[in-house]
């Protein structure tokens, strides 16, 4: 792959890429040699005609037919499996280039597709990389997918992690050094891998290596011949570190560098074994960058400078001078170790917390920066926010029939602008604005806060100098924070930046509080981040999440191994579908309640819970239909478990009196009526958090935290269920008048 990128950044301006359309299947397979790839279905005997996906020679097979048809186009055009780059110095000769390539597919009767094919491109995403004129950089796709994992909760996720990431290791600096912790929890034997414990520092890794992913200079030097190639080396006992460069007319470019974990026994070597190592390492490494060209290596340790023009009395290090001797190296100079920053850097650096991941200005500015998204159509009949969800829940749908259908050019795609559904919502999200805005807190408190914030004054003295290009506004003494909120709109929302001094109470409100819920991080973040801005907003809502101590007593993981999907058909608008399940029993409140009926809206997520004194088939029914149906309607499916308060001839004869169908679960399988599941799980830990236990006033609580649930962000829809049912943002006890909230409790 090296030697691929390097051949492509010689020089050349002009790139175009070829995609064989299901490339092995265009191989056909001698008839004599077909039954080696029978299989058996309950249909019967099947052989293979053509070359078979997933058969252990397809690969080699197919790159040697490729690589032989296109034998005459080698100084040209490169061949990797069914990918084919052609790429040339001018127009003129890549338009031949082309014509050459393409009367040799045509003449062997490969076909091409067209969808993955780019022609004329002076920048190439090949082999996962982005390659131009300017250098080598990895795919913008691959880091936005590596940047969307989620934390591994598995061996086998934090694997895939470290592959993924891995990938691009020769980009990032201190690669080694600071994914050592998840590689600690990974280099498990086969006996002790049920032990694997995700905690603090693999988390402090997993961040690192996504915001190096954002903030490193992610851009490497194609190497100039005419120049020696400079190594410079060091080794620690946790690891060896190395940079590749060249020095040509007073400009350093950077070519590669390369961090890797030394092993148990490594960390036992003597220092002038571990230095060798460390050039060792990074010439296994680098090798197709150093063969047949000049090198020159930098070492803080002076006693390696003649290891290449005699024995230094150690056995290993006269072994690697022996492996070397491929190479050109011209000299190994030493530099002091002060002087060796960066190789020192990569071998011992220590983990440090940057700024968290999931800081909302790296997706704002790319999101704001880029041509607005545009979404599938939507029927006039649904309503704006409504219509959104319907699309997403129709997503596969839509992407196959754009794949079908699509007359559309790229010149066009370019032109596209916001649909209606998308100025809708940004539209009626202009009120709301107005709540973010001026929201209740005290102005003048907050003018005096941000006044001792000394954060808060370099950002005020940056918004002074240069105000059209900041991303924060200062106005009538306030600073805010300028954002988009949701993907598709254009308009910048003015966000208070809350200063540090009354973060901890802000967070009081919003989580302790019983109309707050004591939800988790997601809920919470999502219903101050409309309202409120700081840096590293996220990070401390995990913090103050982590130390509450009622959240660490009642909240459990769930995490269970996942089976295969029996996915329930989305319905197409509110209320169509509801879900019904019993909570309970609790210990009997002062009003005589024991269970709670919980209903769930599978399209919004709208949750009604009702408490009751029993759970009888009259008390069900008494429930359902004053509570919910008088009140929002009739639905046409309820689904429920099989137990008897639901599965009995009262319900049969009310859903046929009133109209609806009513479904049941799988039996022992709650699972499948999971959504309702899932909120109860979330539900009895909110509630314990608030009851007062010695009065076991728990239903008194029931209303707050299902206000709690509804105002939330849905992590599935990424709307509240009150916003989708009603058409706007709910207004909160903290978005009213000054006199009627404070941030500081009452004694």
């Amino acid at each position: 792959m090296e030697q691929t990128i390097q051949v492509l950044g010689n020089g050349y301006q002009f790139f175009s890429k070829f995609d064989i359309k299901s490339g092995f299947w265009q191989i056909p397979i001698e008839e004599e040699d077909r039954h080696k790839t029978a299989f058996i279905t309950p249909e019967g005997l099947y052989e293979w005609n053509v070359l078979a996906q997933g058969l252990n020679n397809s690969p080699p097979s197919f790159q040697r037919v490729m690589a032989d048809i296109l034998s005459p186009c080698r100084q040209f055009a490169l061949v990797y499996i069914d990918d084919i780059v052609v790429y040339s110095r001018s127009f003129e000769e890549h338009l031949k280039h082309i014509h050459q390539v393409l009367s040799i597919l045509s003449q062997h009767n490969f076909q091409l597709n067209p969808s993955k094919c780019s022609i004329f491109r002076q920048q190439i995403d090949y082999l996962s990389h982005t390659i131009s004129q300017q250098g080598v950089k990895p795919n913008n796709e691959k880091i936005q997918a590596i940047i969307k994992l989620r934390e591994p909760s598995t061996l086998v996720e934090a694997n895939k992690f470290l592959g993924a990431i891995s990938w691009y290791r020769k980009f990032i600096p201190r690669f080694a050094s600071v994914a050592a912790p998840i590689h600690k929890i990974t280099n498990l034997t086969k006996a002790n891998r049920n032990k694997f414990s995700w905690g603090e520092p693999q988390q402090a890794a997993f961040l690192q290596l996504k915001q190096l992913l954002i903030n490193s200079p992610l851009l490497l030097d194609y190497p100039d011949e005419d120049h020696p190639v400079i190594l410079t080396t060091d080794a620690s006992k946790v690891g060896v570190g190395g940079t590749l460069q060249q020095h040509i007319n007073g400009e350093i470019k950077n070519l590669y560098y390369h961090s890797q974990m030394t092993s148990s026994s490594q960390r036992r070597y003597d220092p002038i074994e571990l230095e060798a190592l460390a050039i060792w390492m990074c010439f296994q490494r680098m090798r197709p960058y150093l063969l047949g060209r000049s090198i020159i290596i930098y070492t803080d340790h002076c006693p390696l400078c003649n290891m290449m023009t005699s024995s230094v009395k150690n056995r290993r290090v006269d072994r690697i001078s022996i492996l070397l001797q491929e190479f050109n190296i011209e000299k190994i100079i030493h530099i002091k170790g002060r002087h060796n920053c960066l190789a020192d850097y990569l071998s011992r650096h220590p983990i440090p917390r940057e700024e968290e991941i999931f800081e909302a200005d790296y997706g704002i500015v790319n999101r704001a920066k880029g041509e607005p998204t545009v979404r599938g159509c939507v029927s006039d009949a649904i309503p704006p926010l409504v219509g959104a969800i319907v699309t997403r829940s129709k997503t596969k749908q839509l992407q196959s029939d754009r794949n079908q259908n699509s007359t559309t050019t790229p010149t066009d795609r370019n032109k596209t602008t916001l649909p209606p559904i998308a100025e809708e919502i940004d539209q009626m999200n202009e009120d709301s604005s107005q709540i973010i805005a001026n929201n209740s807190l005290d102005i003048e408190q907050l003018k005096i806060e941000q006044g001792k914030d000394s954060i808060i004054h370099q950002k005020i003295a940056e918004v002074m100098t240069d105000p059209v290009n900041s991303s924060y506004e200062f106005k009538n003494g306030l600073l805010y924070k300028l954002m988009i909120m949701r993907e598709g709109c254009t308009t910048k929302k003015k966000i208070i930046y809350l200063p540090s001094s009354m973060i901890h109470d802000l967070l009081q409100v919003y989580h302790d509080d019983p109309l707050s819920g004591h939800f988790g991080v997601q809920r919470t973040y999502l219903k101050i981040k409309n309202r409120y801005w700081w840096p590293n907003m996220k990070q401390s809502i995990i913090q103050y999440i982590k130390s509450c101590l009622p959240c660490q007593q009642y909240n459990i993981s769930r995490t269970k191994k996942p089976g295969r999907l029996q996915p329930i058909p989305p319905p197409e608008g509110p209320f169509q579908l509801i879900g019904m399940d019993y909570c309970g029993p609790f210990k009997q409140t002062p009003r005589g309640n024991q269970y709670v009926l919980c209903l769930t809206d599978y399209f919004t997520r709208w949750v009604v819970a009702v408490a009751v004194p029993d759970c009888s088939a009259k008390t069900t029914a008494e429930a359902l239909f004053n509570e919910f149906i008088c009140k929002y309607g009739v639905p046409a499916v309820i689904r429920s478990d099989q137990g008897t308060h639901f599965h009995n001839q009262l319900m049969k004869a009310m859903s046929k009196l009133i109209g609806y169908d009513h479904t049941y679960s799988t039996t022992y399988h709650p699972q499948s009526n999971g959504m309702i599941e899932r909120f109860n799980a979330t539900f009895v830990p909110q509630i314990a958090k608030l009851q007062d236990k010695e009065n076991n006033n728990w239903d008194e609580f029931l209303s707050p935290v299902v206000f709690a649930y509804n105002t939330g962000t849905h992590s599935t829809t990424q709307y509240s269920p009150f916003q989708l049912l009603f058409g706007r943002e709910p207004r909160l006890p903290t978005d009213g008048k000054q006199s009627s909230f404070t941030f500081r409790k009452t004694k």
